[in-house]
């Protein structure tokens, strides 16, 4: 099965730092197989025979650590799920000169829509969704400061979830499709 790892404050500012080629290693060293990564912020789509994210999270962290030192939060995501997250996403939202728009992916404590109503957002400024799995918002850069979600950085609720912009997010997405064709090309032959 392909999942995603979601790697949560690596390479910020200059701290945590893990390089990809050696992070790479680590996971197919903890089992993991047809390991990609994808920029520097930590996501690498790989395959793996183990069913459960709780499992293959804590497998990870417990990887991280060892190799690299750092006590890493990590979630994982299956293929299903981040396909439901994509389904969701508004077509029309991007992330460029003119919007800000960025996937709030969740840990599993607070994935629920009642999260939504614990952001520090000021309402009728940009638009928020819940999904399973992750908060989508996106905003004008003119009102990104004035949105609240600024406050949201340094806040409890904040360390229990990861940030990708949506043009991150879409790419993991297509990456993710393109290792799923691998595998069954790989089943076929």
């Amino acid at each position: 099965m392909i999942y995603i790892a979601l790697l949560r404050g690596i390479n910020v500012g200059g701290n945590n730092k893990i390089n990809m080629k050696k992070l790479k290693e680590t996971f197919e060293k903890a089992g993991m197989s047809h390991v990609t990564t994808y920029i520097n912020s930590g996501n690498i789509i790989f395959s793996s025979e183990v069913q459960s994210n709780e499992e293959l999270s804590l497998q990870l962290e417990q990887a991280i650590l060892e190799d690299f030192s750092l006590p890493i939060r990590v979630i994982v995501r299956n293929m299903r799920e981040i396909q439901t997250i994509m389904e969701a996403l508004p077509e029309e939202w991007s992330n460029d000169t003119q919007m800000k728009s960025d996937i709030f992916f969740l840990w599993d404590e607070i994935n629920d829509i009642s999260v939504l109503e614990k952001l520090p957002l000021k309402p009728g400024i940009g638009n928020i969704m819940y999904t399973p799995g992750a908060i989508l918002f996106s905003v004008s850069r003119e009102y990104v400061t004035k949105s609240g979600m600024t406050k949201l950085v340094g806040s409890s609720l904040y360390q229990h979830m990861t940030v990708r912009n949506v043009n991150t997010t879409r790419q993991i997405y297509k990456l993710m499709q393109m290792a799923k064709q691998e595998e069954l090309r790989a089943l076929d032959s």
